[in-house]
């Protein structure tokens, strides 16, 4: 669910493996690793927000919070308007390091390119007209909200607008203006400091709710279609903080606890729970969701980061010798990768198409 040690079989259309693509071989003999094409009929536009809140202290560090945000959107035009890297050079640089203790299992310092890995994404791409539902996503405890790119690049392709948010201190590393913040958790949280996580998540997402009229795309954001969802401890965070927020139109929640509180008491918005077969965690999983009203939806032949960027990235590092059988399984599963990719995409699309449909435009999502 939270980060461990961070130091510092359905019908599909098409054809499933299509979706997937496969490591390139690189000069020095790193893979190049791929992200999935988005699927929609839209290309992708990008803008990266940092956002301040100077009415709260970061409980990690002190000082001002701050929050660092990726906007994808569907482009009118991509011609001429670069895809950026899923890092930065200095997140990725950081990231090779931390990579093997976030997640056991993952490849060595120097052994990926962690800065070779291009989003589907066009920077500063003009928006496509039209007022667009909002989708605002939280990741798992420990990650970075770079690893929601390729779920919310397709929600993007079919017509959303999707908000990732990093929460700094928790997330692994975050460049931010003021300097790269990287995690301060050292082993799988205690209660109390998961209830701080969770608790500074839900006021991110909601200073996040506040400020979209304020944010740059904001005029193709349509206020009366939001739905919040999150991976892991972000499904915790999403659950929560639409509670008595009349905002939130509907929630997804990709296998996150509900058991922080006693009951997520004041949801009555749509609820979608989605959980893998193979995690460790899944008797708890049941056990916090039990009794809530919500469509109940099972990944087979997966595990917990399969509903991430690792659900496509790791079964590539295992082509190329740089992941195990076991740590793979461990970390997304045994499944074929792209046919879990388009399960994730149909499940959490579909979900928000029924419960953000237009109300007044005619957009079709």
């Amino acid at each position: 669910m939270t980060s461990r040690r961070t130091l510092l079989k359905g019908t599909l259309f098409g054809s499933a493996t299509a979706l997937l693509p496969t490591a390139a071989s690189a000069t020095g003999g790193a893979p190049v690793l791929r992200l999935p094409a988005p699927a929609g009929p839209y290309p992708v536009g990008m803008r990266t927000v940092h956002l301040t809140d100077p009415s709260r202290t970061d409980p990690w560090t002190g000082g001002v919070r701050e929050l660092m945000l990726t906007v994808l959107y569907p482009a009118r035009s991509v011609h001429g308007f670069p895809r950026p890297p899923q890092l930065t050079p200095t997140e990725a640089g950081e990231f090779a390091g931390l990579a093997p203790h976030i997640r056991p299992g993952l490849p060595q310092p120097g052994t990926v390119d962690w800065g070779a890995v291009l989003t589907h994404g066009h920077v500063g791409a003009p928006p496509l007209p039209g007022r667009r539902p909002v989708l605002v996503y939280s990741p798992g405890g420990g990650d970075s909200r770079t690893l929601g790119t390729t779920l919310a690049e397709d929600l993007a392709s079919h017509g959303r607008v999707v908000v990732l948010v990093d929460h700094p201190g928790d997330a692994s590393q975050v460049e931010l203006p003021t300097g790269l913040r990287t995690t301060v958790l050292f082993g799988p949280p205690d209660p109390a400091t998961f209830r701080t996580m969770v608790d500074t998540r839900i006021a991110d997402l909601r200073l996040v709710l506040d400020r979209l009229s304020h944010l740059p795309l904001a005029r193709v954001m349509d206020s009366r279609r939001i739905g919040l969802y999150g991976h892991s401890a972000g499904g915790t965070a999403a659950v929560y903080a639409a509670r008595d927020d009349r905002r939130v139109g509907a929630v997804a929640n990709l296998e996150g606890y509900l058991d922080l509180y006693p009951t997520p008491a004041g949801l009555d918005q749509p609820l979608l729970l989605f959980r893998t077969d193979g995690f460790n965690g899944a008797a708890r999983i049941e056990s916090s969701w039990a009794g809530l009203p919500g469509r109940r939806v099972l990944l087979p032949d997966a595990n917990h980061w399969a509903f991430t960027d690792y659900g496509s990235l790791v079964p590539q590092l295992q082509t190329s010798g740089l992941v195990t059988a076991t740590a793979r399984t461990a970390l997304v599963g045994t499944g074929d990768p792209a046919v879990t990719l388009a399960e994730v995409r149909r499940r959490v699309g579909t979900f928000f198409a029924r419960h953000l449909s237009s109300r007044s435009d005619g957009d079709r999502c």
